[in-house]
């Protein structure tokens, strides 16, 4: 796990040692270990790295690397079955050097070229410069799990980094992108759903997950392609039960035994769920008969309705490790603000993402610097109650008989719950779950009529942006087609940003063995009523695993997320003063109405609150002080 960045440039005197150095120096939490920079004999090409040191721990591994007098890479990520690949390598002729996974890399795109993306179980950007046919080549992995931005003037330069504040390093203008920050401020969008490679920033672009963007340096033209996508429309009716559960079981034994390889201390995370529950239990069946005990890392809030320590108790109770807890506060978070968000460098959406930012800090702390978690399952296995609705509509279209069954079974579960309400119950959630109406357009209507009555933006900035406004009407026809939507297209790929930026604030790795591509293909070819069954979610985990798992945890009904007391901290008298501060600088710079200074922060409500604290960061263009 490292850190990226470099320029591409007609222009040499563009490249320097060190302009590359301020490029990586702004991103040194990524790589404390060790950093380089090389400047092609062209001149035209300069890639920088910074290092963090998990596999191959040797001076032979570092970075920038070259492999047959040809190809130059800097790499950020791991490839989890480079193993594999390099005994395949070697019965083909080729040599190594080193025991790194990304010279193996370099093989395999010598072997294979582009198609050398199909063969990786891994999580990576890279970027790799091909000398004699004078191209670039940037991948980005299958679902995002890695980041990569870059800027392109065509016939120029390209400029790229892991982080954003790598751009700006290099001299670009930190300018924000006013359409995204206007469908945020008005409807808490986090990104352009029909284009999620743009940004907060004007200026730079983030290279979609599962693509990669070649550049040919005779022309200085790119273009981009995809390499992977989830066939979500074929469905395997014939397989059983059993030969599902003896197969999900294979192929998650085989994610979590790969993503265990290292050379630096393992741990993991666990919220107290199911899915992060399933990673730690593994892991202990896994090591078992080593000399190696498994640290956990857990956020905890005694007296919190929703805190999770009696979950966390119940697996801890059964395996062997070493138990870390830690309990954030509000006045902790109004402390770290100004660091969360210059790392998360984009807005989020609530303090949940603070709360894994201190997990990340202690994990530093007791010297473990990868961690394994539970991420990814909700989307592909059908975790969140949202997906009740796509269910059932299937079922109804398909198999009526079976559509009130299992709709009952749900109501004898969950009605009278106060975690989870229901989410088909009432006439909202009818009309919203069963009438295929516009919901862009009468979310539009009422914004405008709104605006006129109380106006939340300025007008001027309103009129400017209404137009372009983001639509998130979607009318899915299946669950299947929900699922694919939430893993692929919106909403994990939010996650795995937060993640990644909270883990590297603290020079820590997470990997996350649901995210094992031949395990997510496969779990996609299920019938739906393999993950939704008789009321519970993730039915074909919890069967599969019950045996192994806590039977509180296997068989629990609630769905509580990565929750901390967010509505009493946002009472704090530091946080509220924090929300004036912000607001009053919106104000001043023309985005939200002067007539949001005359009422109280009370008036707002958690979520506009929320977005004045998220907001400021975008314009600061300061390092916070002690940032670490």
């Amino acid at each position: 796990m490292c850190g990226i960045a470099g320029i591409i440039s007609k222009d040499s005197a563009q490249i320097t040692i060190q302009s590359l150095k301020s490029m990586t120096d702004s991103i040194s939490h990524r790589g404390p270990d060790g950093e380089g920079h090389w400047i092609a004999a062209n001149g035209q090409v300069g890639i920088g790295h910074r290092r963090l040191s998990i596999i191959d721990l040797s001076h032979e591994a570092d970075q920038p690397m070259h492999y047959l007098g040809r190809y130059s890479i800097v790499f950020n990520g791991e490839i989890y079955n480079y193993i594999e690949l390099r005994d395949i390598l070697l019965k083909q002729g080729y040599t190594f050097k080193t025991q790194s996974d990304t010279e193996v890399l370099m093989a395999l795109y010598d072997r294979h070229k582009e198609d050398c993306l199909k063969h990786l179980d891994g999580m990576f950007s890279f970027v790799l410069y091909d000398a004699k046919e004078n191209i670039i080549l940037c991948a980005r992995d299958r679902f995002g799990e890695k980041p990569f931005f870059y800027s392109y003037e065509k016939g120029k330069h390209f400029l790229f980094g892991s982080e954003m504040k790598c751009l700006w390093a290099a001299g670009l203008p930190k300018e924000v992108n006013h359409k995204m920050l206007f469908n945020y401020l008005a409807y808490g969008f986090l990104d352009n759903p029909t284009d999620l490679s743009e940004t907060f920033y004007t200026n730079c672009t983030r290279l979609p997950h599962s693509h990669f963007l070649k550049l040919k340096l005779d022309t200085f033209e790119i273009s981009l392609q995809k390499y992977y996508d989830i066939d979500w429309k074929q469905t395997d009716t014939s397989i059983s039960e059993i030969k599902a559960q003896e197969k999900f079981s294979e192929l998650f034994y085989t994610s979590v035994k790969r993503r265990l390889r290292s050379d630096v201390p393992v741990g993991s995370s666990l919220s107290g769920g199911l899915d992060s529950s399933l990673v730690v239990c593994v892991i202990d069946e896994l090591i078992k008969d080593t000399k190696q005990k498994q640290k956990t890392f857990s956020a905890v809030f005694p007296g919190f309705k929703k805190d999770e320590r009696q979950y966390m108790d119940y697996v801890l109770a059964k395996i062997n490790a070493e138990a870390h807890f830690v309990t954030p506060s509000d006045n902790e978070m109004i402390r770290d603000i100004e660091k969360l968000t210059y790392h998360q460098e984009e807005p989020f959406g609530s303090a949940s993402i603070y709360v894994q930012y201190r997990v990340m800090q202690m994990a530093k702390e007791n010297n473990v610097t990868v961690l394994l978690d539970g991420q990814g399952a909700d989307e592909i296995l059908a975790g969140y109650h949202t997906y009740y609705p796509h269910y059932f509509k299937e079922l109804k279209r398909h198999q009526p008989a079976f559509y009130k069954k299992e709709q009952q079974a749900y109501h004898d579960m969950h009605t009278g719950s106060d975690i989870n309400p229901s989410v088909v119950s009432g006439w909202k959630n009818r009309l919203k779950n069963n009438i295929p109406i516009d919901t862009a357009f009468l979310r539009k209507t009422f914004e405008k009529y709104n605006h006129l009555k109380s106006p939340f933006l300025n007008d001027e900035f309103f009129n400017a942006y209404f137009k372009q406004s983001f639509s998130n009407s979607y009318h899915f026809e299946s669950l299947n087609e929900s699922l694919y939507h939430s893993t692929y297209c919106k909403g994990l790929q939010e996650l795995l940003r937060y993640a990644d930026r909270n883990s590297m604030a603290h020079s820590r790795e997470v990997r996350l063995p649901f995210l094992s591509h031949e395990l997510v293909d496969f779990l996609f070819t299920l019938p739906s009523n393999f993950k939704i069954k008789e009321g519970w979610t993730k039915w074909i985990m919890r069967s599969t695993f019950e045996n192994l798992l806590p039977k509180e945890i296997a068989w629990r009904k609630d769905k509580i997320g990565y929750e901390p007391p967010q509505k009493s901290w946002m009472e704090n008298k530091n946080i509220n003063e924090k929300i004036i501060e912000s607001k009053n600088k919106l104000i001043s710079a023309g985005f939200i109405s002067p007539k949001m200074s005359m009422q109280g922060n009370s008036a707002h409500g958690d979520d506009k609150n929320w977005k004045f604290l998220m907001t400021e960061n975008l314009f600061n263009t300061t390092i916070p002080s002690s940032n670490d």
